[in-house]
């Protein structure tokens, strides 16, 4: 028989629970996360064998919701649940990242763990139930995990102060999550708070989640399995190692002082290839890869902490040269080309209606959002070959990124009521492009006509940690990424920080780095705005002249059912005529979007004509109605007429009505005057 075994506590005025031993008990570990009325299983099985050819660590994380946790079925012609949406995948991510640190160099098993929503409370966020729970699940599986990891989410209001797991929208929505030995991961979107702010945000997380990862210890101790050992890859091939640096190590150096990327790694490629011909007799060529990667970045990490200088030549502070251009493409609503270095990236604002708006069917409800931010990332970007799809997790993830960073300074729909869609291709990249997607979506905005209030920026940051020695590297490129401790990124406006994504490759950092981060970022962030505001500091008053325009009109009530005729024909007569789009709000407000002023003139007329009051100096499309000796009725919608005398049909002198028009003939008339009686006289001259 299996044993229950479960852990309890209180946690921010909400009970929490995690119990194991009832549920999948075929996992290696398995555990039910309860956070007050959400319940979630988390799993996780590890491959006990390494495949031999294994050259990473190939961990997978999956989170997915049930429709049935909040007693919903879901939208669409298919009942069930399909693949990851969006938010599944984000949060998929948010695992990810604080865990995947945490196993020993040379463990290659393959490890899968699961995160099933089966109970959804809005109170309580699955999201940071999954995160507990998969790090307890891995906690007591056997895998050697060096967790446990736990996070919560920090709120804020200049009031308040600091609000541990916040139900109610806060100038920051912060996710935070760590060992208890310091940060492992932050992701987050500000209202523009400062760098002080930040700073004690994420700490007064760290102390929040530290009674869990207590839980998380007390459960490891009386249900934990055996951890599987694991020698490290140096240890294990110490002896080819020794041969691998002997032939490689000079040739290393000296590419790493090649500053320009493609050929630093054509060279970097070159050393490796001697090392395979040298060496593959005697050893198999994923072994020697593996063992060559660990050279390169332990020479790259250990040439930087001694010099201070990088592998392009800059000083640890020193941003890459900027270039910003704007309205690059001729045809479109709004564009930008930014580019930093080796990184590039072509901005695109597309205008749209209230149609236009993304629908998503979640377990929340059918949820409508009015600015959407996509990123792609072709392959082509870094010289390779590669398959074109579907985005991916991490080009979903970095889009994200960068709508947290821009949505802060995104007006609001009564002040601009359109439907924004940027895009972000990323044409160069050697070292975040998702930075430069910020970037060239502020530039991009403005060139539109958003009315954004000021420039926002995005600057990635760098680790590189030796024992208590550490660097701090602004504006990372892809090596440094890559063969780093940290991928911080900050953005932000001039005012303050909008968007903080962290990553740390490490089993944690503390305080002090986190504080020299963002104070360095700050810097950068500042520098990189100067350079923006050069190109265009201001939004354009008024939108691009490929850009649609959108326009209100309210209306009488009385005449609405006029508008819309029988069956929708009116309206729909009106919209196929005039080319635009019209939707009838709560308000009782005609929201006309049309492609050009032109063809706004021309729905604005044609609706005021059916339900407003006419005005002197109008001008409608109307029918002829009735001819008469004297001059002609013409019908301007809504039920109403007007008299065009025969003075006022042309500018040439009329002997005969019916020489010049006919019934049921379509005119434009203008509206010159309007008696005590209501009688409306109109006029086709000088129109």
């Amino acid at each position: 028989m299996f044993s229950i075994i479960s852990e309890k506590t209180n946690w921010g005025g909400k009970d929490l629970s995690i119990e194991t031993g009832k549920i999948a008990r075929q996992s290696d570990g398995a555990v039910v996360v309860r956070y007050g009325n959400t319940t979630v299983l988390c799993t996780a099985v590890f491959d006990k064998n390494v495949a031999e050819d294994a050259s990473f660590f190939p961990l997978t994380i999956h989170y997915q919701e049930k429709y049935y946790a909040a007693g919903k079925i879901p939208g669409g012609f298919v009942k069930r649940e399909g693949k990851p949406n969006e938010r599944e995948i984000l949060i998929s991510r948010l695992i990810d990242r604080p865990i995947r640190p945490l196993f020993p160099d040379g463990f290659l098993n393959e490890v899968q763990v699961i995160c099933t929503t089966l109970s959804y409370d809005p109170e309580c966020s699955p999201e940071i139930a999954a995160l507990i729970g998969a790090s307890a699940a891995l906690s007591i599986s056997g895998v050697p995990f060096l967790g446990p990891v736990a996070g919560c989410k920090v709120g804020y209001t200049k009031e308040g102060g600091f609000i541990l797991n916040p139900t109610v929208q806060t100038d920051l929505d912060l996710v935070v999550a760590g060992t208890k030995e310091g940060i492992l991961m932050v992701e987050s979107e500000v209202n523009e708070l400062s760098e002080e702010t930040m700073l004690d945000a994420v700490m007064f997380g760290f102390e929040a989640f530290q009674p869990i990862i207590k839980m998380i210890e007390k459960l490891k101790k009386h249900a934990g399995r055996n951890v599987q050992e694991v020698i490290p890859f140096e240890k294990k091939y110490e002896t080819t190692l020794e041969k691998v640096e002997k032939i490689a190590s000079t040739k290393i150096k000296k590419a790493l002082q090649i500053t320009e990327k493609l050929p630093r790694r054509d060279a970097i490629e070159k050393a490796k290839e001697e090392v395979f011909e040298q060496l593959e007799s005697e050893q198999d060529k994923v072994i020697l890869d593996v063992l060559f990667e660990g050279l390169l970045a332990k020479i790259m990490r250990s040439t930087l902490l001694r010099t201070k200088k990088r592998i392009d030549g800059r000083d640890l502070d020193q941003v890459r040269p900027i270039a910003c251009e704007i309205d690059v493409l001729p045809k479109v609503h709004g564009s930008a080309l930014f580019t930093r270095g080796e990184t590039q990236a072509i901005v695109v604002t597309t205008l749209g209606s209230s149609l236009d708006e993304q629908i998503q069917d979640t377990i929340d409800g059918d949820t409508r959002e009015s600015f959407m931010l996509h990123y792609n990332f072709p392959p082509f970007s870094v010289g390779e070959i590669g398959r074109l799809g579907a985005p991916g997790r991490r080009e979903i993830g970095h889009g994200k990124l960068a709508w947290r960073a821009l949505h802060p300074l995104i007006p609001s729909k009564d002040i601009f009521p359109y439907t924004l869609r940027v895009v972000s291709d990323i044409t160069e990249s050697n070292g975040s492009s998702s930075m430069a997607t910020v970037c060239g979506t502020s530039l991009s905005l403005m060139s539109a006509g958003v009315p954004i209030r000021e420039h926002v920026a995005g600057i990635a940051m760098g680790l590189i940690k030796d024992g208590k020695k550490f660097v701090v590297l602004s504006d990372i490129m892809g090596d440094e990424d890559h063969l780093g401790d940290m991928d911080f990124k900050v953005a932000g406006t001039a005012t303050g920080i909008t968007a903080l994504q962290m990553d740390i490759k490490i089993t944690s950092i503390n305080r002090e780095i986190i504080k020299t981060a963002l104070e360095q970022a700050k810097q950068g962030r500042l520098h990189i705005l100067s350079i923006m505001n050069n190109t265009i500091n201001t939004a354009r008053k008024d939108l691009n002249e490929n850009a649609p325009r959108m326009e209100s009109i309210p209306l009488d009530k009385d005449k609405i059912r006029d508008l819309i005729g029988p069956g929708g024909k009116t309206i729909k007569e009106i919209c196929e005529r005039t080319q635009t789009k019209i939707e009838i709000d709560d308000d009782g407000n005609a929201n006309i979007f049309a492609p050009n002023g032109e063809k706004m003139e021309a729905a604005k007329n044609a609706v005021k004509a059916i339900c407003c009051q006419p005005e002197i100096g109008s001008i409608y499309e109307g029918t002829v109605q009735k001819i008469m000796d004297f001059g002609a009725f013409v019908s301007i919608g809504g039920g109403r007429d007007g008299l065009v005398h025969i003075s006022k049909i042309s500018n040439e002198k009329v002997k005969t009505v019916a020489d010049v028009l006919k019934v049921g003939q379509t005119v434009q008339v203008k509206v010159i005057g309007i008696d005590d009686r209501g009688k409306i006289k109109l006029t086709m001259k000088d129109i």
